[in-house]
């Protein structure tokens, strides 16, 4: 490709809103009855395709619920959604937020997958409004900061076990 058709390219770019940077927050339920809807097989997807389309996130799975964060450029992120709306291994699909961001909160991972542990399954119930886990009874702030916390959690066990780990090769 010469340098008029790399300028073009980022011309057409720009027209299309590709240098702005949206985030997505949605909630949905788990549909149980698609043969396909396997969780880890939709993570494992989602990683791909996302890293294949400059996607970064966070997904939440607890209780049949799906709660996840999504960021990119915003025709990838418009065309994801319309994705997700049809995509029947879930259901009841809710945008809890969706707007433009100066930087990314995600930028680490493709798609980080989050599960609340024996350990902190309390949290989900601390951001809920009620004694049950309902997502859609959540605000947008709730559910994002469950999300962050489960998120530093997640990282905090990951360097204690990193730590744990260093130290008994020591040993030896």
């Amino acid at each position: 490709m010469d340098v008029a058709e790399l300028s073009e390219k980022n011309q057409s770019n720009i027209r299309h809103g590709e240098h702005i940077i949206t985030r997505l927050t949605y909630i949905s339920r788990y549909n149980k009855d698609n043969p396909n809807g396997e969780v880890t097989r939709i993570l494992a997807q989602a990683q791909q395709n996302n890293e294949h389309n400059g996607i970064t996130g966070a997904l939440v799975f607890n209780h049949n619920y799906f709660l996840q964060s999504i960021e990119g450029a915003r025709p990838v992120i418009n065309e994801l959604l319309r994705k997700l709306v049809k995509d029947e291994r879930h259901f009841s699909l809710q945008i809890i937020e969706c707007r433009e961001i100066e930087q990314r909160h995600w930028n680490k991972w493709s798609m980080k997958y989050l599960i609340p542990s024996d350990e902190n399954k309390g949290l989900a119930l601390k951001f809920s409004t009620s004694t049950q886990f309902n997502p859609y009874l959540m605000s947008a702030n709730q559910i994002m900061m469950l999300i962050d916390t489960l998120s530093e959690l997640q990282e905090q066990e990951e360097k204690e076990a990193s730590a744990k780990k260093k130290s008994w090769f020591a040993i030896s």
